[in-house]
């Protein structure tokens, strides 16, 4: 998360609290290639070096009016077969605490693999119930969000919150 009374700022702020200012970020769509490996942010900054280009999934909200709860956030789903690729999703909202955004970006995720596995479901269906028939298909082994929130300041500077997966080689 960053503030600034510029909007640029607190985005370099927020990049900065991510821990990925250092780098030239491309993004890219929503696919988690075969085979790919979780790491934490510890071990994946430590694989990189300042000035790199380095390609992620990067959701980014931003707001300067006092307040405002704004939310960014990326869901994963991996599947079972890890020889099959599985998706990532970047979700960005308004008036979403955490959990709730997170939850988004997760079911997002897993909904775009369901329907790429052939997985039926009701998309209607509440996510517990959706994420339960996934896990009884034995297709989708893992879900999981990384997500930030924050609420604009009274004074309203320019608020910003990023949630990225990046891609390490």
């Amino acid at each position: 998360m960053g503030v600034h009374r510029e909007k640029l700022q607190s985005f370099e702020l927020a990049l900065r609290d991510a821990g990925i200012e250092k780098f030239n970020i491309v993004t890219v769509s929503s696919i988690l290639p075969p085979n790919c490996k979780i790491v934490s942010k510890a071990a994946g900054l430590d694989g990189l070096s300042p000035g790199e280009i380095v390609f992620c999934v990067l959701s980014q909200n931003a707001s300067s009016e006092p307040n405002r709860l704004l939310a960014a956030s990326i869901g994963v789903a991996i599947p079972k077969d890890r020889d099959q690729y599985g998706y990532l999703s970047e979700h960005h909202s308004f008036g979403e605490p955490e959990d709730v955004a997170g939850d988004y970006s997760e079911d997002l995720a897993a909904s775009m693999l369901a329907s790429t596995l052939g997985i039926e479901y009701d998309e209607d269906v509440r996510y517990d119930e959706k994420k339960e028939i996934w896990k009884l298909s034995g297709k989708i082994v893992k879900t999981q969000h990384i997500t930030k929130s924050a609420v604009v300041g009274k004074d309203g500077k320019w608020t910003t919150v990023v949630a990225a997966a990046v891609m390490i080689p």
